[in-house]
């Protein structure tokens, strides 16, 4: 069984904010899937189901992002999953540009407190994870304040495509394994030509 686990915030002020675009992502598989994430067990919504044949459990912790791992470990203990070859993590990221993906099989937590939590309640970083792009922070802007803060209709439009991609993702991995993701999503920008002839 895979768990596939999106992380965000409850309640309804949080919606549509960046730091939820990882329970915007699992709704969408959802939907597709025709999973019903609506089961509230191990302070989490969660739904069964299958995807690609393979039987997994569609994850929104409910423990507030700083706090994910709390929930995360009831699951893996409950159901009795390898974190390192069963769990896949789906997240924001402020590196990246709105709507891009990375997908990484392990990693640290880069600054990321939901990515934090599930190292430190864990023990390891040895997990799948899918990081989508919300955007560089303003300079002008506190942190919290802008993962906090809410798309604009335009933003919310490029974040949209980056669901279907995410999606495609988690297909990926659960059909060819974390290592097919990575080769197709994990586009390398081209660098920038540099001047590096002697004068």
């Amino acid at each position: 069984m895979y768990i596939i686990a999106g992380l965000g915030n409850p309640e309804r002020k949080y919606e549509n904010t960046r730091h939820n675009i990882g329970f915007d992502v699992i709704d969408y598989i959802a939907y597709y899937a025709h999973i019903n994430v609506s089961e509230m067990k191990h302070k989490a919504l969660i739904g069964k189901g299958v995807i690609d044949g393979e039987k997994v459990l569609l994850v929104k912790p409910l423990t507030y992002m700083n706090n994910s791992g709390e929930s995360l470990r009831e699951i893996v203990d409950y159901y009795k999953v390898d974190p390192e070859s069963e769990l896949i993590v789906i997240l924001d990221d402020i590196a990246l540009e709105e709507g891009m993906i990375r997908v990484r099989k392990k990693g640290s937590a880069g600054g990321h407190n939901g990515l934090k939590s599930i190292i430190a309640h864990l023990g390891t970083e040895n997990f799948s994870r899918i990081r989508m792009g919300v955007g560089e922070k303003p300079s002008y802007m506190d942190l919290a304040d802008y993962v906090l803060g809410h798309f604009s209709p335009e933003s919310r439009k490029i974040m949209d495509g980056g669901l279907k991609e995410a999606d495609e993702a988690v297909h990926l991995i659960l059909q060819d394994g974390i290592e097919a993701a990575m080769n197709r999503f994990n586009k390398k920008k081209p660098k920038p030509e540099t001047e590096t002839e002697e004068q």
